[in-house]
Parts: C-alpha cells; sequence; structure tokens
C-alpha cells in the first residue's frame, strides 16, 4: 500500500512521503523534502528511535552532524546515526531536494502537520516554543540545546 502524495508545507519546506511506517510493518518511512535557498532548519535535533539516510536529489545542502559541515549534493548520501544532533541548511541561491529514510520507520506525516499548525498559529511572528518543542518529544525528536527539566 502506497503513502499518501499530499505535500505538508512547513516554513517553505515541502515535505510528501513516499513510504510510512504503517505501509512497511514499521521498517522504514521515506519522504521527499524540498528546501528553498537560503532556508536553515529551525532547530538542531536528535532522535534515538531510528536513523535517518538523505540522499540528494537536486542543489545543495548543509548538513551539520555532531558538529561537522558536510555539503551534500545531487547523488549523494549521508547517513546520521541514532542520537547524533543534526541540522541543515540551504545556503545556495537554488533550490535543494533530497530524500529522508528513517529506519525503523517511526516518523511520519502527523509530526510536519502538527509542526505546521504551529507556525501557521503564530502568523509569521514568533511560534510557541513550548508547544513545539512538545510536539517534537512527542515524536522522539530531542531538540539542542535540550530544553530545561
Amino acid at each position: 500500500m502506497a503513502a499518501t502524495a499530499r505535500t505538508i508545507t512547513v516554513e517553505g519546506m515541502e515535505i510528501r512521503f513516499v513510504v510510512e511506517g504503517k505501509d512497511s510493518a514499521g521498517m522504514v518511512a521515506v519522504f521527499e523534502f524540498g528546501v528553498p535557498a537560503g532556508v536553515k532548519i529551525a532547530v538542531a535535533h536528535s532522535h534515538e528511535g531510528y536513523e535517518e539516510t538523505i540522499y540528494g536529489l537536486e542543489g545543495v545542502l548543509t548538513w551539520t552532524v555532531e558538529g561537522e559541515e558536510t555539503e551534500l549534493g545531487a547523488g549523494e548520501a549521508l547517513v546520521i546515526p541514532r542520537g547524533a544532533v543534526h541540522e541543515f541548511a540551504n545556503r545556495t541561491d537554488a533550490h535543494a531536494r533530497a530524500l529522508a529514510i528513517a529506519t525503523p520507520g517511526v516518523i511520519g506525516p502527523d509530526f510536519f502537520q502538527e509542526v505546521a499548525v504551529i507556525l501557521d498559529a503564530a502568523a509569521g511572528g514568533p511560534p510557541d516554543v513550548d508547544a513545539l518543542v512538545a510536539v517534537m518529544l512527542a515524536h522522539g525528536l530531542t531538540p539542542h540545546p535540550a530544553p530545561p527539566a
């Protein structure tokens, strides 16, 4: 069974799940994401529950994994181990696209949809950081620096 092809937009990034965990007995989740020129992910994060492999499709994304920067272009792959703190940015003036493969497939469209609702509610102003952190933690992502306990 194929995942829906619906696109979720989060801060200009377009995310489209190709395979959801529910369609692969939880073994893998695969999503394509497009990153406009000049966009940087809002927060560095880690996840203990899955590895993430990124495969470049178009353009160049700069990934920082455990403090080490890597430029990832079309046809190149980057493995992000469980627990590794990472973030990415499109520092170029061209759109970039990549494929993310999460193993096992524990992340799904719900995470991105919930984040989009919070960011949309902010209407361009500062988002509700506590709500964003709660969504991240509920979906197995830990923001870094970690929120106070």
